[in-house]
């Protein structure tokens, strides 16, 4: 096997060739596609080295406490070197999914193929699947879903540390409490981490701070790549001047404004409860119909990140690698029957690398072209969702003993 084409030599070659050339990208490709790490990330991370301003402790952040973890950690090497430190700490954690993902015995056929995937995916994606804050929490995602089945308190410390850095792992922690027969030992776990974690946000003299990412979170405008966006773009398309994109410099990012979109903005939290509900009582049906984990957890982790996606007023396209985990996870539990979701994803992220960030500033201007290319991105999404829906639905339609 390790001499195959497809085999361990194989895969890690082609692993160190696709990060190779996605460091190389987030480098020198047009665009700037690392701005946020060092036109940001440093910003934060050297100001609380100084001791001028930390933020989620002196002051509401947009982000979970955690995220200045790996942000300060990356000025190891020196502020010059921030950006290269940052990849080579993505592509080590990269790598440490990975080895997860191919394991120790044999290579099993499906875990080969959702590794040429998950590399396939990244390629297609481009140099924002590892120039975000969202790069550090995939992996630990993957790794917490891999072992779930087996080992579910290791699984909650990973994925409620994850959690803590960006908050989207939240739904792969709400899939394994439903899925997994020992889901009080994630819940307790998840619980009592966060409470350390809030703790010790407290005693460095946080206050409410430590919990200032969701009022900033709650308080944006309408980003211009949320699904919720796309009215307001074909509008400016058709040559209103009523609507337009402008940007926010509070939150750093561009957003459309005009009539409505406030009100959208705000709907956009009770949708996403909303389909937040209906997706975790889904998966409770199916739990409760004895659906076995292998059965479950993927579709329902996928279904849960995809509301988080589609009833978002932000998306940005960082969000895509979220998809990674619970497709990754599939592939390698249960094969053929992830191609259709795995194609979606992939062709996802190839049309979110067309858009940013080279040719982002057509976007910008609401150029109908690449307006296009975010509606079909948004429809796949869309399918993508209601392929998860359904598989959920279907894993509990049949009353049967319970499987792992």
């Amino acid at each position: 096997m390790r001499s195959s084409p497809g085999g361990r030599a194989a895969l890690w070659v082609a692993f160190a060739v696709v990060h190779a050339a996605l460091a190389a990208l987030n480098l020198f490709a047009p665009g700037w596609p690392l701005g946020d790490v060092t036109g940001v990330y440093r910003v934060w991370a050297e100001t609380a080295q100084h001791g001028w301003l930390r933020m989620g402790i002196d002051a509401p952040w947009v982000y979970p406490i955690l995220a200045f973890v790996p942000m300060a950690a990356a000025l190891v090497l020196g502020s010059e070197w921030y950006g290269q430190t940052w990849l080579a700490m993505v592509v080590v954690l990269d790598a440490i999914a990975f080895s997860v993902l191919l394991g120790r015995g044999a290579l099993s056929r499906r875990r080969r193929v959702a590794a040429w995937w998950w590399l396939g995916f990244l390629a297609l994606l481009g140099p924002i699947a590892l120039g975000r804050i969202d790069a550090v929490t995939v992996p630990l995602a993957i790794v917490g879903l891999l072992v779930a089945a087996g080992r579910p308190r290791v699984a909650a410390v990973l994925v409620t540390v994850a959690m803590w850095i960006k908050v989207w792992p939240a739904a792969l922690l709400a899939a394994m409490a439903i899925a997994l027969t020992r889901r009080l030992e994630v819940i307790g776990v998840a619980a009592a981490l966060s409470a350390g974690i809030l703790g010790a946000s407290l005693i460095a003299g946080s206050g409410a701070n430590a919990l200032g990412f969701v009022a900033e979170q709650t308080g944006r405008g309408l980003q211009v790549e949320s699904p919720f966006a796309l009215p307001w773009l074909w509008w400016i398309v058709a040559g209103t001047d009523a609507a337009g994109i402008a940007y926010d410099r509070d939150i750093l990012t561009f957003q459309v404004d005009g009539p409505g979109t406030e009100a959208a903005a705000a709907a956009t939290t009770p949708l996403m409860l909303i389909g937040l509900a209906a997706v975790a009582a889904t998966g409770i049906r199916a739990a409760r119909r004895g659906a076995g984990v292998l059965a479950l957890l993927a579709p329902l982790a996928l279904a849960f990140t995809c509301v988080l996606m589609l009833a978002n007023k932000v998306g940005s396209p960082q969000f895509v690698t979220w998809l990674a985990a619970p497709v990754v996870l599939g592939l390698a539990t249960s094969g053929a029957r992830f191609t259709t979701p795995a194609a979606l994803a992939a062709a996802i992220a190839a049309l979110t690398h067309l858009i940013y960030p080279y040719w982002y500033g057509w976007l910008l201007v609401a150029n109908p072209g690449f307006v296009l290319l975010l509606t079909v991105k948004v429809a796949l999404l869309a399918i993508l969702f209601g392929w998860s829906v359904i598989v959920v639905w279907q894993a509990g339609s049949t009353r049967h003993p319970r499987a792992h």
